[in-house]
C-alpha cells in the first residue's frame, strides 16, 4: 500500500479545502518520484514526459518546487488575476467519493499578479511551467481582455507557456468569452500583444486556450477557427463541467460549481475529439478531465492529445498516478 493510500483517510477526515492546503505543505517533504523518462516535443518545447499538473492545485505558485518532486513533465499554476481576490465564500470545495469526483466554486481566489510573480521568481524549478491567467470577478465583461493583457504582460518572461482560462464556471460571465465574436476579439488582442512581448523579451511564449466540456459542436468549431486564425499554439480540453451527469442523487451533487473527476471523462474526451477533428496538427491538444487510470490517459492520447493533465485523479489516487499515466504514452 502506498504512503498516500495510508494518509488519505486522515486527509479525507479534514475539510476538503484544509486537506488541500495540508497536502501541498506535506509535498515538500516527499522524496523525488522515480518516473521513467518519456520525452515528447510539443508547443515548441521538449517535455521530459507528457503528464502535467493542471491549474488550480497551486493557485498562487507557492508550491512549485514541492510539486516538482512528484515527477510531472510540466506544471501549470494559477489561475491568477490582475488584482488579488478572495473568491467565493467557504465552503466552496466538496468531495463526492462515491463517484471519485469534486465540485468546486473557488472563484479564482488568488494573491494577485504582483505576489504571484514574486512566488514564481523564488522557485528553483527550471522545468516546463505553464501560467494560467484569468479576469477579476468585478471586471466588467467588456473590459475582460484588458485583464488578460495585464496578466500576459506580467507573467510572460516567467512562463514556458501561458494558458488563457475562459472556461471556469465560477466567475460570472467568463464562459461568454467562448462565444464566437468574443473569443475572436480576445485571441486577436492577445496574439498582437504577444508579438510585442516576444520582441521585448527576445523569446516566443506559446499561448494555450482552456475550454469547457459543455460546448456544443458549433461552439467548438468557432473556437477552433479563432485558434487557427490567431496562431494560438494549444488548447486544453477541458475545464470543469456544470453538468451533474453521473453524480445525480449523491451528497453535494447539487452544490453550485464545476464538477471534476471521473464523471467528467466522457464529456471532456468528446470535446477533445471535436477539437482534433477541427485542428488536426495545427495546435497541440492537452487532454484533461476525468483521468484517474492509465487507460483514461490512453483514451486521451487516442482522441488526439499530445499531453495530459491531472488534478482530481491525484486527490483520489495519489502521486503514483503520474508514473502510471506516463506508462500509457510509453506503450504507444
Amino acid at each position: 500500500m502506498s504512503l498516500y493510500a495510508l494518509a488519505r483517510p486522515l486527509l479525507f477526515s479534514l475539510d476538503p479545502e484544509t486537506a488541500h492546503r495540508v497536502t501541498l505543505q506535506l509535498a515538500g517533504f516527499l522524496p523525488y518520484a522515480a518516473v521513467p523518462p518519456c520525452p515528447v516535443r510539443a508547443l515548441g518545447r521538449q517535455f521530459p514526459n507528457p503528464v502535467g499538473l493542471a491549474a488550480g492545485l497551486d493557485k498562487n505558485a507557492e508550491y512549485i518546487d514541492a510539486l516538482a518532486k512528484l515527477g510531472f513533465g510540466f506544471i501549470e499554476v494559477g489561475t491568477v488575476t490582475p488584482r488579488p481576490q478572495a473568491g467565493n465564500p467557504r465552503p466552496r470545495l466538496f468531495r463526492l467519493p462515491q463517484a471519485q469526483a469534486l465540485i468546486n466554486r473557488f472563484g479564482f481566489n488568488n494573491v494577485g499578479l504582483e505576489a504571484f510573480v514574486r512566488n514564481v521568481a523564488r522557485s528553483r524549478y527550471r522545468g516546463i511551467l505553464g501560467i494560467n491567467i484569468g479576469r477579476n470577478a468585478d471586471t466588467p465583461p467588456e473590459r475582460a481582455a484588458d485583464d488578460y493583457e495585464s496578466c500576459l504582460d506580467k507573467v510572460y518572461s516567467h512562463a514556458s507557456y501561458v494558458a488563457v482560462n475562459i472556461s471556469s464556471p465560477n466567475t460570472r460571465g467568463l464562459r461568454d468569452l467562448q462565444q464566437k465574436d468574443q473569443v475572436e476579439n480576445l485571441l486577436a488582442r492577445l496574439s498582437t500583444r504577444r508579438e510585442r512581448l516576444a520582441e521585448r523579451h527576445g523569446k516566443h511564449v506559446p499561448l494555450v486556450l482552456k475550454v469547457a466540456p459543455d460546448l456544443v459542436p458549433e461552439q467548438v468549431s468557432g473556437i477552433a477557427n479563432a485558434v487557427r486564425r490567431h496562431g494560438i499554439e494549444g488548447v486544453i480540453a477541458t475545464n470543469t463541467s456544470v453538468s451533474r451527469e453521473g453524480v445525480e442523487g449523491l451528497p453535494h451533487a447539487n452544490e453550485a460549481g464545476g464538477l471534476s473527476g471521473k464523471p467528467l471523462r466522457e464529456r471532456a474526451t468528446r470535446v477533445l475529439k471535436l477539437l482534433e477533428s477541427e485542428l488536426r496538427d495545427e495546435a497541440t491538444l492537452i487532454g484533461a478531465g476525468g483521468i484517474s487510470t492509465q487507460s483514461d490517459a490512453r483514451e486521451k492520447v487516442a482522441a488526439g492529445a499530445s499531453l495530459v493533465q491531472l488534478y482530481t485523479g491525484l486527490i483520489y489516487r495519489g502521486p503514483g498516478l503520474v508514473a502510471e499515466c506516463v506508462s500509457a504514452f510509453r506503450a504507444k
